[in-house]
């Protein structure tokens, strides 16, 4: 087994460079300390983007805006994404302006519990970048508004880690998170209807398939 850090630096120099204003919204995004898709899955959703090709996607979980704008760049869909985060949506909304994606992305405000009933529009693309324990309560709306076919991108179902360790050794304020994200992993990989597989990238990644 090679080493892992060896290797994504051998990786890393494979890959062209970004757009100037992806590696600039990126570089701002890490050093103010917001979380956002690593750069072993970007790679991997920017082959599902290229495989799919996707007309519509829905996120969950704006923060800056960095995966809607990375979503605009390398495909043609238009992308609705939700954040309940208001302080970050001004930042967002900004980072959408200066990409030139602003027309290509609605950003809807709240709570993705209240907001994804009231939407009737169905997705190609679903990714799932939001408070980990939720992913469970999210599951029947988004399998609502997923076409047929449609591919369902749970981030950082790895949790920093935590999946693997029995709860005991979880911090204590972790642990509903941990239970909830085994069900969800459960959930998606077990039900009928869905194709699941978990990808080692980042913190990893389930790629989920609605039959």
């Amino acid at each position: 087994m090679p080493d892992e850090d060896r290797l994504r630096i051998y990786l890393d120099t494979l890959y062209e460079a970004q757009p100037a204003y992806l590696e600039s919204l990126e570089s701002e995004a890490l050093s103010g300390g917001v979380p956002i898709i690593r750069k072993d899955t970007q790679r991997t959703l920017r082959t599902l983007l290229a495989m799919k090709k996707p007309e519509k996607i829905l996120e969950i979980g704006t923060a800056v805006g960095f995966s809607s704008v990375f979503f605009c760049t390398y495909s043609e869909a238009r992308v609705v994404t939700i954040e309940n985060d208001r302080g970050r949506i001004p930042t967002a909304r900004r980072n959408f302006q200066t990409a030139g994606f602003a027309e290509r992305i609605r950003l809807l405000e709240g709570n993705a519990e209240e907001v994804l009933p009231g939407l009737t529009d169905s997705f190609d693309l679903v990714f799932l970048d939001a408070a980990k324990g939720q992913y469970l309560y999210y599951l029947p709306e988004l399998l609502r508004l997923l076409e047929p076919g449609g591919l369902l991108l749970s981030d950082n179902v790895f949790i920093g880690g935590d999946l693997l360790e029995s709860s005991y050794f979880v911090e204590r304020r972790f642990r509903t998170i941990h239970r909830r994200m085994r069900e969800y992993l459960r959930e998606i990989i077990r039900r009928e209807g869905l194709v699941t597989t978990v990808l080692p990238v980042g913190d990893g990644l389930a790629v989920t398939v609605k039959q």
